[in-house]
């Protein structure tokens, strides 16, 4: 049914229910969490081939071709034998591959290293369950729905790891995953990592390949930085947020609209915490529109940081979010976007905004 339909008049928005959010409960299997750690749809054709260097920025060219021959010395059989979680991981161990095991990407925001990141994971020669790509915040969430000798199990026959968006916002989860990464590389795993700006560091747009060795101590060695300079477009700031649509808006377009969900603000932050983030895929499965009512400030940073990955979720599936209430660039308090978790609250609105603009179709003029 098209949005001209529904804006003919009441009746044609009683025809077909929306769904809701909030009425799901996904219960996601081990093997779906580590088979979905694949490119998001919007990086599913990116190549190396696609990738334009700008000329003026010779760091990008040679980053190609890096990554490139990194790449194809990932053929041949796995260093620790077998498939994933075969026997031969446990019955030896295989000896300390010599040099670096992994690549940095070290660059400012809009350079390309995700779609540097996600061509590697496609150019590696090895069938798609060897290899694995996800954010650092799905890899800390795959560790709390298998934990970790299970997560180290399931990884540790991958030929390549390949981890967006390294975060070390959180010295706990820093830690866990640089033990992680231990482990898999002594299995033999090649790594590939970006990451984002350090908190205090949100003005300078980029990371910093001193930061991240640093950090992962004593895997710093087995990390190649890759610096990548170019135009920092996302430093210009946020985009405004476009004007929200009223409660009737919202609801005719999801009735109108076959596959939008409906459901209101408030009562969806809620449900979110009964559902485990490594589920938030999962739970927008088939949702071709996400309808959001009574749009209102995030009443606290747990909340909040369950919000992120929602909206990480949602753009990485490019799903549009229509939505009445407060404009997505007053979801967050400025005691939130001043404090540690900022860059992920920033990324958050600039992702929702971006979806919220997608989103215009789905109303009647």
């Amino acid at each position: 049914m098209s949005s001209s339909t529904a804006a003919s008049g009441r009746q044609s928005i009683t025809e077909t229910a929306p769904l809701s959010l909030c009425a799901r409960e996904p219960r996601v299997p081990a093997d779906r969490l580590v088979a979905e750690m694949v490119p998001p749809p919007r990086f599913d054709s990116v190549r190396f081939d696609t990738y334009v260097p700008d000329p003026q920025q010779p760091s990008q060219t040679e980053a190609v071709s890096v990554l490139s021959a990194f790449a194809a010395g990932l053929g041949g059989a796995h260093p620790a034998g077998g498939g994933r979680g075969g026997r031969r991981w446990f019955a030896r161990k295989p000896a300390a591959p010599t040099g670096p095991r992994g690549v940095y990407l070290d660059g400012g925001y809009g350079v390309g290293k995700t779609h540097l990141l996600a061509s590697l994971w496609h150019a590696t020669p090895a069938a798609p369950e060897q290899k694995a790509f996800g954010t650092f915040v799905e890899l800390t969430n795959l560790v709390g729905a298998l934990g970790f000798q299970e997560t180290v199990r399931t990884l540790s026959g991958h030929r390549l790891l390949c981890i967006d968006e390294f975060e070390l916002d959180d010295p706990g989860d820093t830690v866990l995953v640089s033990t992680l990464l231990g482990k898999l590389v002594d299995a033999g795993v090649a790594l590939a990592a970006t990451s984002n700006t350090l908190p205090g560091k949100l003005g300078e747009g980029r990371f910093a390949a001193a930061d991240f060795l640093r950090e992962i101590q004593g895997l710093s060695a087995r990390f190649r930085p890759l610096r990548i300079d170019g135009e920092d477009y996302r430093h210009r700031g946020l985009p405004a947020a476009p004007a929200p649509y009223s409660d009737e808006q919202v609801t005719r377009a999801a009735y109108a609209t076959e596959g939008a969900s409906l459901d209101d603000f408030p009562g969806l932050l809620e449900h979110l915490s009964r559902v485990h983030p490594s589920r938030y895929g999962a739970l927008t499965d088939g949702v071709r529109a996400v309808c959001l009512t009574d749009v209102s400030p995030v009443p606290d940073q747990s909340t909040a940081l369950r919000l992120v990955v929602l909206a990480d979720r949602l753009y990485d599936r490019e799903v549009p979010v229509l939505a009445s209430g407060l404009p997505f660039d007053r979801l967050f308090s400025e005691e939130m976007l001043n404090g540690g978790y900022r860059k992920k609250y920033f990324r958050a609105i600039s992702r929702l905004t971006a979806l919220a603009r997608d989103a215009k179709g789905l109303v009647a003029q």
